[in-house]
Order: structure tokens, then C-alpha cells, then sequence
């Protein structure tokens, strides 16, 4: 990631300055115009073409006697959608046709991932509605940064999809979206400095969240669904090879579930191997996969990098629809390790859960692409990078198992993508256990702000002292955040662990508190309504 530069920490000042006298000032104030002006030129920093940005926001506020912050951010978060949309009509505009398969995978990849922020913005925009009307009971402070924090991500993952393209097409699409990515980012930063204005919702709404308030797309009977087995559920459908249920085919079933259901659709998938790449759009949410264990139902596929495939679209399974939810299954990438990047499973579903799934593969197994995600008791194997991605993961009780890689390779549990120190994204893994059969490093930082934490976790000896790997010379080593919280085992050892600037050996329990699932994921809004086990707070 580009360094902002010293104008935009200008702004910044200039705009924490103003801002505890932006509600006080009267209607009449020639000093209300002035902090209007402030907030506007920092949604617009960096941007190249500052004055159409200040003209669109200044539109938006001409029936406004005295605009305050949050009518700056809602404004801002429509010009982004506008300039997104526009974004996404350039790429829908090309002729594919003159292009590689890989530059049109790519293409297709960033009509996706645009449609991913639209997305998120447009729900961000909802909730601040809600918000104005006020909704003090939303559960939107938490939203609010996993959705900005997944839409400006989305942009990245477009450009790393022309790897080893014509540089001629990367640097167009890259200047397409640059304007785009660098209002996200604006917006995140300018959301980030206001959370704490009156319009915020009153503290003493987790306790209700935990015990009634559930995301819509949850069902009150859902905390049902992971004590039963398949033949006690409600099951809407039936995937079998042998011919006995609905379809032959999880393409099949998913095809036939409802669009943008409000309920939970239960798909059964009876034992064995389902060779079959799936992609679950983001329409297709509330649903739930269940299989009969582990090694029983096996999804599996072989796409990989080197067959021209985009990693984003390596995946074996792909979800993006809310509220997904797996258990008992097991998600395969049979390419190996000399095929390089060849995802399992890719996750883009927020508020998703995995329960007693295995995700099986060499280079970058589990994508964790974005928003919030929870894995318990599921089991993860690989060499490379194999738990990566720019999403917001909590691992509870999970099993890690490293593999052989190709020789002069280091293996490399996580590489987290965090871009921006405004994004609430990072991967926590907690009470879980580190099987080395290779010389392993817990992570290394993929992107300039990358958080990983370790916590009450099992590491055998093969885990190296030093712990942690760069990524290249002394990239994001200030600027990373990685933790390790009484880890125990021969190799948690901190006495010889990196003596990085970001890396942190957490000696009290409040800062190791925040990476816990309930504050982390924000799961304790959400994850009693899965019926999935968690933990909420630290084990000791």
C-alpha cells in the first residue's frame, strides 16, 4: 500500500481540530461552512480530480441549512457508489475478445469484486439511514467497518488478478480504479474519526444482541441446527451420487435454492466425493450445508494458477452469499504444490460460519477473502500461505497441519492482507493446535498493515524459533501487527521470536480481549444465532 501523503495528515489534523465544534456551531455560523469545507476536502484528499469531488458533495447538501459530519459521510458513501458504479461499467464496456484467458478471468474477477462493493456500500448507506432515524439498537458500529473494510480490499484483488499480464492492461484497469479504491479508503478514515459523534448507538446494546438480537438473514431456530443430525433437520434438499435425493450435483442444489432467501435453506449432502467447482453468489444467502463428517462428504477440485486460472478463481468452493453456514464437510484442492496458488475454499460471506469442516490443500488453501468469518473444530492443511486473505477470521479449536512444499520453499501458515490501519480485518486463531511435520512460520505480512494473533495455542517443535517470516527486506515489519498470547507447546517458546516493531508478545489479557471472537467478529451479535459452539472470551 501507497503511504498517504503529509496532505492528507493535514487533513487529518486540521479535521480532528474541528471536530468537537461541528454539532455546537449555530445554523448561522460562517464557521459551520468553513468545518463543512474541512470534512468535504478530506473525503476528497488525494482524489484527482478534487473540484467535480467537492462540486458532488456540495450538491448533495443544497436543501441543507447546517450539514453536519454523519450527512458528510452519508454524502460521501453515495459519490463513492456513483463512482464505483461507473467503474464497473468500464469493465463491463470491454471486448473480451481480444484478450488472454487469464486477462479475462481477470476482467471478470473485477466485475465481481466491484459488485462486492457495491454491495457493501450500498449496505453501509442503508445502515446509516437507520441510523439518522434513530435506530439506536442497530447493530451497525461493527457492520459499518467490516463492510468498508471488505469494499476497499475488493479493488486489490481485481489488480492482483493480472499477474503476469500485459502491463499495458494492469495499468489501465489500475487507473480506473484509483479513484475509486482512494475514496473507500477516504471514507474509512473519515468513518473511523466520526464513530465516536452522538449519532453513535448507546453501549448497552451488545448485552441485548447476545441474548435476541440476530442478523436478519439468522433464524431464531437456527442454534437448533448444529445439536441435530441430518435426518432430525428440516432439510430442503437432498445432494446424493447414487441418485437417492433431490440432485447428483451441489452445483444443482445451490442453482435451485432461493435468491436472497430469509430463511435458512438446508441442503443435506450425503458421503462422497463431489467432483465439482461451486460458486455461491452473493445471492444465495441463508444457506447451510451439512454433509455426514468430515472425510464422508468431500468436495474436490484441481484448478490452480499455473492452468491460467486467477487465484480468485482457483476455488473448489466460493461463497459470497451472508449468512452461510458448512458443517461436516470437506473442502479439497488436489493441484499440489509445483501448481502454486490453488484455493479450497474462498469465503466472502460475512457473518459465515464452518463447523468440523476440513479445508485440504498445498499453496493457499483457505482464502479468507474478506468480511467475518468463524472456524471451529475444522482442520486446515498446506504449505504456502495457506491461511490468507483480507478478511476478518476467528479459528477456534481448529487443527493445523502443514505439508511438504516445493524444495527451497518456507512454510507459511497465514499471510493476512490488511492494506489500510482503518480496516477491521485480521485473523485470530485461538485454542488451537499447530502440527508441523515441516520447519513452519506462523506468518508472514502479504500486504503493509497485516494482523495475525496466535492465542492459548498448541505449536510443536517443528514451528521455528524465530517464529515469523518477511515477506521481502524489512517490508511492513513497523507496520504489521502480530501477536502471540501463552501459546504453549515446543514451539511457543517467545525467547527467540523476531524482534520486529509489530510483532508482540501479549502479556496482559485486555489487549489479547480484542481478538477474541466476541469482540473480533463482533460475535456475540451473531454467533449464538448459528447454533455453532464458541467461545467468546479468553479460555484462561
Amino acid at each position: 500500500m501507497i503511504t498517504k501523503p503529509a496532505m492528507a495528515l493535514a487533513s487529518f489534523f486540521l479535521f480532528l481540530v474541528l471536530l468537537p465544534s461541528l454539532e455546537a456551531l449555530p445554523p448561522s455560523s460562517g464557521e459551520q461552512t468553513f468545518s463543512t469545507q474541512a470534512l468535504m476536502k478530506l473525503v476528497c484528499t488525494n482524489v484527482e480530480n478534487q473540484d467535480s469531488c467537492f462540486s458532488k458533495l456540495q450538491n448533495s447538501f443544497e436543501n441543507m441549512e447546517t450539514p453536519k459530519p454523519k450527512s458528510v459521510l452519508g454524502a460521501a458513501m453515495r459519490h463513492t457508489l456513483n463512482e464505483v458504479r461507473q467503474a464497473l461499467q468500464i469493465m463491463t464496456g470491454f471486448n473480451t475478445l481480444s484478450f488472454s484467458y487469464r486477462e479475462q478471468m481477470a476482467i471478470e474477477d473485477c466485475k465481481e469484486l466491484l459488485d462486492f462493493s457495491l454491495s457493501e456500500l450500498a449496505w453501509s448507506l442503508a445502515e446509516m439511514k437507520k441510523i439518522r432515524e434513530g435506530d439506536r439498537n442497530a447493530q451497525y458500529q461493527g457492520n459499518l467497518k467490516a463492510w468498508l473494510s471488505a469494499a476497499l480490499s475488493n479493488q486489490d484483488t481485481c489488480l492482483e488478478g493480472f499477474e503476469g499480464t500485459d502491463r499495458r492492461l494492469e495499468n489501465f484497469i489500475r487507473g480506473s480504479l484509483k479513484q475509486v479504491t482512494q475514496l473507500i479508503d477516504n471514507v474509512l478514515a473519515l468513518y473511523t474519526q466520526l464513530h465516536s459523534l452522538p449519532f453513535k448507538p448507546s453501549r448497552n446494546h451488545t448485552s441485548q444482541n447476545q441474548s435476541s438480537k440476530f442478523p436478519k438473514w439468522i433464524t431464531d431456530g437456527d442454534q437448533e441446527l448444529l445439536s441435530k443430525s441430518p435426518q432430525g433437520m428440516h432439510i430442503d434438499a437432498i445432494v446424493a451420487l447414487d441418485g437417492s435425493g433431490h440432485y447428483q450435483t451441489i452445483t444443482d442444489a445451490i442453482y435451485a435454492a432461493p435468491s436472497y432467501s430469509n430463511r435458512r435453506y438446508i441442503i443435506y449432502v450425503k458421503k462422497g466425493v463431489y467432483r465439482e467447482n461451486i460458486d455461491m453468489k452473493k445471492k444465495k444467502t441463508n444457506i447451510m450445508l451439512v454433509g455426514d463428517g468430515m472425510g464422508a462428504t468431500v468436495v474436490t477440485g484441481n484448478r490452480n494458477f499455473m492452468q491460467g486460472w486467477t487465484t480468485f478463481r482457483t476455488a473448489t468452493v466460493a461463497v459470497s452469499g451472508k449468512g452461510f453456514i458448512a458443517r461436516d464437510m470437506t473442502f479439497r484442492n488436489t493441484a499440489g504444490p509445483e501448481k502454486h496458488q490453488a484455493v479450497a475454499l474462498r469465503v466472502d460471506s460475512d457473518q459465515s460460519a464452518f463447523f468440523r469442516c476440513s479445508m485440504e490443500g498445498h499453496q493457499d488453501t483457505l482464502y479468507a477473502h474478506s468480511l467475518r468469518q468463524f472456524y471451529r473444530e475444522c482442520n486446515i492443511y498446506g504449505t504456502i500461505d495457506f491461511i490468507f486473505g483480507n478478511g476478518a477470521a476467528a479459528l477456534q479449536n481448529c487443527k493445523i497441519y502443514t505439508r511438504v512444499p516445493l524444495p527451497l520453499q518456507k512454510v507459511t501458515i497465514t499471510a493476512q492482507g490488511r492494506k489500510d490501519p482503518n480496516q477491521s480485518t485480521g485473523f485470530s486463531i485461538q485454542d488451537s493446535y499447530i502440527f508441523a511435520s515441516q520447519p513452519t512460520y506462523l506468518g508472514r505480512p502479504w500486504k503493509q498493515y497485516s494482523r495475525t494473533v496466535f492465542m492459548n495455542t498448541y505449536m510443536n517443535g517443528l514451528v521455528q524459533p524465530r517464529g515469523w517470516l518477511e515477506w521481502y527486506g524489512n517490508f511492513a515489519l513497523g507496520t504489521l501487527w502480530y501477536g502471540e498470547y501463552k501459546n504453549y507447546g515446543p514451539g511457543a517458546s517467545p525467547s527467540g521470536r523476531v524482534k520486529w516493531p509489530g510483532y508482540h508478545i501479549i502479556s496482559d489479557s485486555s489487549t489479547a480481549t480484542f481478538f477474541t471472537a466476541g469482540r473480533f467478529i463482533d460475535g456475540r451479535s451473531w454467533l449464538p444465532g448459528t447454533g455453532i459452539k464458541f467461545s467468546s472470551g479468553l479460555s484462561n
